[in-house]
């Protein structure tokens, strides 16, 4: 059984994420079948908006820390990779439904969706901070001009959780919906793209999002930090203090 799913109504594509026993942790695997979902769709002239959800009580936990770690060198960054580029290269409007958690790129994916609707208990959180990390496909360029530097420093730099209503305060989502009625909010907002005249809501879309040389060249700029960052003392001691259930030397984590 896959852990991504796709199916179709009309012009909107759904992709789901499917791996609720696991919190809808990220394995490379998932990875790649979203980028080939994503891009599958956008080369569909008949479709007309992707929605982004996810199975089980939890939108994502973020990558599947066990498939990270356990990559020599780089060899996780292609998939997730291409995954991200797809997302930021989709022409098509693509709309998240979001609940739960959104752990780390699960936050990340968000900044590259064009609208996204969540619910009041919908916790957001980036994490890489805490895991020796830095931040990740362009997260350090988009947040602090949705958010304000501030914020962004905040959210980036202390690595803490935080609410819907902060995440709809500063910009991360366009409006928060009880649980009970955000799928049919959702599923509204993308019947009504999918009514748009395809022309204007592709050209829109290009029009809106117009720095996508500047996001790339970030992307690169924070994948250079992030692969040196992996090698430091301090990021194999955090991953090895969550894989082994055990806290974290502070003599290591420096």
């Amino acid at each position: 059984m896959s852990n991504v799913t796709t199916s179709r109504e009309g012009g909107i594509v759904t992709i789901t994420m499917d791996r609720a026993d696991k919190k809808n942790a990220l394995t490379r695997e998932m990875y790649q079948a979203m980028a080939d979902a994503l891009e599958d769709a956008d080369s569909d002239e008949s479709v007309k908006v992707i929605k982004l959800n996810a199975n089980g009580d939890c939108f994502t936990a973020g990558n599947d820390i066990s498939d990270f770690a356990g990559q020599e060198d780089n060899q996780h960054i292609a998939e997730v990779s291409s995954f991200m580029r797809a997302l930021l290269h989709c022409t098509k409007p693509v709309v998240a439904q979001v609940h739960g958690m959104a752990v780390g790129i699960g936050t990340t994916l968000l900044l590259h969706c064009d609208l996204v609707y969540c619910e009041p208990q919908t916790r957001f959180i980036l994490p890489f901070i805490n895991l020796g990390l830095v931040p990740e496909f362009a997260s350090s360029y988009i947040l602090p001009r949705i958010a304000g530097h501030r914020k962004a420093a905040e959210w980036l730099m202390l690595g803490e959780p935080f609410d819907a209503a902060q995440a709809a305060q500063f910009g991360l989502v366009n409006d928060v919906t009880d649980a009970d009625t955000l799928a049919a909010r959702v599923h509204s907002v993308c019947e009504s793209l999918a009514q748009k005249p395809a022309f204007s809501l592709k050209h829109t879309k290009s029009l809106l999002v117009n720095n996508k040389d500047a996001i790339d060249q970030h992307i690169n700029d924070e994948l250079d930090v992030f692969l040196e960052a992996m090698t430091t003392e301090a990021a194999k001691e955090a991953f090895d203090a969550f894989l082994h259930k055990r806290p974290i030397n502070p003599e290591k984590f420096r």
